[in-house]
């Protein structure tokens, strides 16, 4: 196990001291777990105080919400463990006045009992305390009793509703009115693409196959309802949006609020892969979706995957998720309307020549370069894996696809088919190796234009593009670059004026010293430079790639 902490069993405390030293609004009882607003007035003035809490570990729940319009508190226990009552007591006490308070609780049995405890506590001492339990699990429809599912990642949304309710200065049976109403509007079904690790056990909760998710499951680290085999979002999003619609018993013509959270090991990038495929399959059954959020809510360490929750809404509950919240962790806004797309730009209209007597060749020699880029796709991605990010071979295959779809026309003339080569790569290729074969196929037709295709001319941009190469991304040869292979290959070429065959003969086997001497060389820029000697042992990608093509077109030229 590999984890940022000092000891598991201080980790909630030091996590909570962080917290509060990044969000001067908060502050953190000193002898127990508990975060407070900070400068709250004093009891008598105090509005009904909404608290909320549980196990440690799905942060940013639960004191990332204590704030102005959402949480005056948030208790935390241990890694996935309820708080003790004393520390819920002491959390209403520090927070709640005469006005009383509201226990958002998850339908966990620890939560139910020590918040449930605490709250009679309270009410005794003279602080009315009332519970409002979340079990928003909707995969557990056909488990357990409505009553008995879990609370998870719906109850960020109760927190809102409850916290602008209390801020809005009602008291606090209508306060709790409100609550329970949000909590029996919210649904929640989860899916993990694998499992966590509690810091104190020190070992994943469960193993799942490669090709494996589980569906339905809680925010503990717990296995799911059941066990599917891995399927692309889309799909695992209309599976879920099957369960919450249906349980919820949602109709075209509903509004509902969306909140895609991730579970702690989910990227951004996936998470708004699934919103993009919820908005659009509600959409799909006439379903509104007037607010929606995709982010980290409440997790489960660091599990990949994530759970998806539906609000029905009506005016009143919009009206509070509207309302002002400054907690750290309320994103705020959440205001949807239609996906704005503006036409993109088109390039010129290009203009072919009429073809001169070089267009069969030019045209069978690139179609020859994308077939030897499209076979030695594996092999560049390996070699790029060992110093870069891996992405050479797909980017190859990609120029490769582009340089086939180009008309005939654009094969011309030699300058026609390097300029349109040069457009065909910079729209395909991202990365550095677009804009590099771009930029030195541009410079090359620039310096052919309409002269002749003699040896000269030829040998003359090969040399201009090699310079635009090293112009533009600031290498020079002996920096461990595809300039390594390219320079020495248009040096011989350059020399080497007896026939064409020959000239490409001896430029190719300098690229192939070049590029083996890359080998040995310590990177001076790229990712390559950020890995030192341990880049050592194996040829630069980049060249590579240069000596892929390059053979290609001694093949053409035989």
């Amino acid at each position: 196990m590999k984890k940022l902490v000092n000891d598991p069993r201080r980790v909630v405390r030091e996590m909570l001291e962080g917290l509060a030293d990044l969000n001067p609004g908060l502050a953190l009882l000193d002898a127990e777990d508990v975060v407070v607003r900070a400068a709250l007035p004093v009891p008598e003035h105090r509005p009904v105080a909404v608290l909320s809490g549980g196990g440690a570990g799905h942060e940013p729940a639960h004191a990332g919400y204590v704030g102005p319009g959402m949480l005056a508190g948030a208790i935390a226990g241990d890694v996935f463990t309820s708080p003790s009552v004393d520390a819920v007591l002491a959390g209403i006490r520090a927070a709640a006045g005469p006005r009383g308070a509201l226990l958002v609780v998850k339908n966990y049995t620890g939560d139910r009992l020590n918040f449930g405890l605490a709250a009679a506590l309270a009410t005794a001492e003279g602080i009315p305390t009332k519970l409002v339990v979340v079990a928003d699990d909707a995969a557990l429809h056909e488990t357990v009793a409505p009553e008995r599912r879990r609370g998870i990642a719906g109850t960020v949304l109760v927190h809102k509703v409850a916290g602008a309710a209390a801020e809005a200065g009602l008291d606090l049976d209508a306060v709790l009115a409100e609550a329970e109403a949000a909590s029996s509007a919210v649904v929640t079904m989860g899916v993990a693409l694998g499992a966590c690790t509690v810091p104190a056990a020190g070992v994943p909760g469960f193993a799942l196959g490669e090709d494996e998710m589980e569906l339905g499951l809680g925010i503990h680290g717990e296995q799911g309802v059941r066990r599917a085999p891995m399927a692309p979002a889309d799909a695992i999003v209309a599976t879920i949006l099957d369960t919450l619609v249906a349980d919820a018993g949602l109709r075209e013509g509903d509004q509902v609020a969306l909140l895609v959270n991730g579970l702690g090991g989910t990227p951004p990038m996936e998470l708004s892969v699934v919103a993009r495929a919820a908005l659009a399959g509600l959409r799909d059954r006439g379903i509104a979706v007037p607010r929606g959020w995709a982010g980290n809510f409440m997790t489960a360490l660091e599990m990949p995957g994530c759970s998806i929750s539906l609000m029905r809404l009506d005016a009143a509950r919009l009206a509070r998720l509207d309302a002002p919240a400054s907690a750290p962790a309320w994103p705020g806004g959440g205001m949807l309307a239609p996906r704005a797309t503006v036409a993109t730009p088109a390039d010129p209209a290009p203009g072919h020549p009429e073809p001169g007597p070089l267009a069969p060749a030019l045209r069978r020699v690139a179609l020859a370069v994308a077939a030897a880029l499209e076979a030695e796709e594996a092999a560049l991605t390996a070699l790029d894996s060992h110093a870069g990010d891996g992405d050479l071979g797909l980017s190859m295959a990609r120029g490769a696809a582009a340089i086939r779809a180009l008309p005939e026309g654009a094969f011309a003339t030699p300058a026609s088919a390097l300029s349109a080569m040069a457009q065909a790569l910079r729209r395909a290729i991202a990365g550095s190796s677009g804009p590099f074969y771009a930029t030195a196929l541009l410079r090359a037709a620039q310096v052919l234009g309409d002269r002749d295709a003699d040896h000269a001319g030829w040998a003359e941009a090969f040399r201009q593009s090699v310079a635009a190469i090293g112009e533009l991304g600031g290498a020079r040869p002996g920096d461990r670059t595809m300039l390594d292979a390219l320079h020495p290959a248009a040096e011989a070429f350059a020399a080497t004026p007896a026939s064409p065959a020959a000239a490409w003969d001896a430029a190719l086997a300098a690229a192939q010293a070049g590029t083996a001497a890359t080998a040995t060389m310590r990177p001076r820029l790229g990712r390559a430079a950020y890995l030192g000697d341990r880049a050592l042992g194996q040829p630069d990608a980049g060249a590579g790639a240069v000596l892929v093509w390059m053979q290609a077109i001694q093949r053409s030229l035989g």
